[in-house]
């Protein structure tokens, strides 16, 4: 079946860089809108940042000018390169896969896939 593993979340403190790794199996990645999601205790799942099969993206305006998306195609895996992480920016980070060739239907939509990866925690510290 399908499997989105996720890895790369840590401790860091803020100002640090992480990055995040979503390793995808029975699916090819470069066809599909790909996706970052992250879930902070108490709040809601919000998106983070997206890529189409062109490799147009898109970013959470939290997130913007900080956070970059890619994919490698040939390892048929996802990336999320974190820098200048703030306390804000400490969430349970899963990825996710819709087969669609471009992410105009925005988080919203992408959203109710049903391809998630479990997710890696990321921590931001003072």
């Amino acid at each position: 079946q399908v499997q989105l593993v996720e890895s790369g979340g840590g401790s860091v403190q803020a100002g640090g860089s992480l990055r995040l790794s979503c390793a995808v199996s029975r699916l090819t990645i470069s066809t599909y809108c790909m996706g970052w999601f992250r879930q902070a205790p108490g709040k809601e799942r919000e998106g983070v940042a997206t890529m189409d099969s062109s490799g147009v993206t898109s970013y959470a305006e939290a997130v913007k000018g900080r956070f970059t998306i890619s994919q490698d195609n040939a390892k048929n895996t996802l990336y999320l390169q974190m820098n200048s992480l703030k306390l804000e920016d400490t969430a349970m980070y899963s990825c996710a896969a819709q087969p669609w060739v471009n992410c105009n239907g925005g988080f919203g939509t992408l959203a109710r896939t049903t391809y998630w990866g479990q997710g890696t925690q990321v921590t931001v510290s003072s």
